[in-house]
């Protein structure tokens, strides 16, 4: 189902009043508003039945005053330009709330990998590459995997980008398989930025992670190692959805003794979709889709997609919900912020809380460059210091002024690249 909300004029919403606390100049807004640039181009893949059908693609890239653009690639069939301008822009404060040396870009291709052979599905990857090839690169703009797009998706672009380039290029895109430039731990960076955020948070709270109860959206890889390490932290999942391939709808699956997230995986497409029937079996109640935000828990994980927790939707946030750490990009909308304002309810936002990913693909990047690779601690001890780091610079700013978390956020990233565009002469 198509959301009523333009993620992009959100996004530049949210922009706007960071740029009103700021202070910030007209040109300098006006920079930062939009994107630097972005293509949209048409890829030609010949099917498995012999025809040709044509997709459509795009890259956008918002901002990259403090370093390359980096940013997914996502298959969807209800992507939008809009959408992908509105992650972009998400992504170049992502990488400057956590302090790291690039901008943000995203891409994406209108298409259902549900319907596509693996064939076809390169057929696209290749496709994509050869329109944008002169205009992405390890020193330029950096892509990785994103929603419904994978480690083998990256390995095939990354191939169509050496061979019309004619060298070894491991540094251009992240997230690819180990073996072939991929960081150990990238996997799991996200779910775990989250649950480190998630942490900092309760221990500033004065909440004893063990005896807190959680309910998530979502069952892609972001949500499979959140459940898995706030779990392992002593916390207890009593729910999670996801969305039902067969159905078109999507499903909340709940067990308030503790959701297993292995046996959930056990009945899971490679999407994330669980099978109801066997949920069933195995003891789940299977809700609505919509029924993980009202569940009687302690914090909220919506981990799948945007404009999730709307003005409507966060009336039905039970009260004895305290924390809310957004995993997904952009599930939170401006009329929701005032009602979980009003509430008290702590926010974790999106492009600090899922910052895990896009800051391991960074130590992906210098792993390439370098040509050496860390050990799997070695990464999860820098992820685990780098998004402390910026939690806490977050809620001291928030704390200091007396701002929203997700203003405080805005106010740190935005300042920074702001400084940026200014100290190259842009504006």
């Amino acid at each position: 189902m198509k959301s009523p909300f333009n993620p992009f004029e959100m996004a530049q919403a949210q922009f706007d009043k960071a740029a009103d606390v700021l202070g910030l100049d007209a040109p300098s807004r006006d920079l930062l508003r939009f994107p630097l640039r972005e293509y949209h181009f048409s890829i030609p893949v010949r099917m498995d039945d012999g025809t040709t059908k044509v997709f459509r693609g795009f890259r956008v890239q918002h901002n990259d005053a403090r370093g390359p653009s980096k940013g997914g690639i996502r298959f969807h069939p209800q992507e939008t330009v809009d959408t992908v301008r509105a992650l972009a822009m998400w992504m170049t404060w992502k990488c400057s709330v956590v302090d790291i040396p690039l901008g943000g870009g995203k891409g994406g291709v209108i298409c259902d990998p549900h319907n596509l052979s693996q064939r076809e599905q390169e057929g696209i990857c290749r496709g994509w590459i050869r329109q944008i090839a002169k205009n992405v690169g390890p020193v330029n703009d950096v892509p990785a995997p994103d929603v419904m797009t994978s480690p083998q998706h990256m390995l095939w672009m990354l191939d169509e980008f050496e061979t019309i380039h004619g060298g070894k290029y491991p540094g251009f895109i992240t997230g690819k398989p180990l073996g072939m430039g991929g960081s150990l731990g990238r996997t799991e960076a996200t779910g775990y930025g989250v649950v480190f955020t998630l942490r900092e948070a309760l221990k500033q709270l004065g909440i004893p992670i063990d005896k807190t109860r959680a309910a998530v959206q979502g069952f892609g890889n972001v949500s499979q190692y959140a459940v898995r390490l706030y779990q392992q932290l002593g916390g207890k999942v009593v729910c999670v959805s996801s969305w039902d391939q067969a159905d078109q709808t999507s499903y909340t699956f709940r067990k308030l003794d503790g959701v297993d997230p292995d046996a959930l995986l056990g009945i899971a497409d490679r999407f994330g979709g669980i099978d109801k029937e066997k949920a069933a079996k195995l003891g789940y109640g299977v809700l609505p889709g919509s029924a993980w935000i009202e569940q009687d828990v302690d914090i909220l994980i919506p981990a799948a997609l945007e404009n999730q927790i709307t003005g409507e939707t966060a009336r039905k946030i039970k009260p004895s919900v305290k924390v809310i750490a957004e995993g997904a990009n952009g599930p939170t909308t401006p009329d929701a912020d005032k009602v979980l304002q009003e509430r008290g309810i702590f926010v974790i936002p999106d492009f600090l809380a899922n910052a895990g990913g896009v800051t391991c693909s960074y130590f992906e990047q210098v792993q390439c460059n370098q040509n050496y690779y860390w050990e799997l601690d070695e990464v999860l001890g820098k992820l685990d210091t780098k998004m402390t780091s910026a939690f806490h610079a977050v809620s001291e700013l928030a704390a200091k002024r007396k701002l929203y978390m997700r203003d405080a956020a805005y106010v740190i990233s935005v300042s920074r690249v702001a400084k940026a565009c200014k100290d190259r002469g842009w504006v």
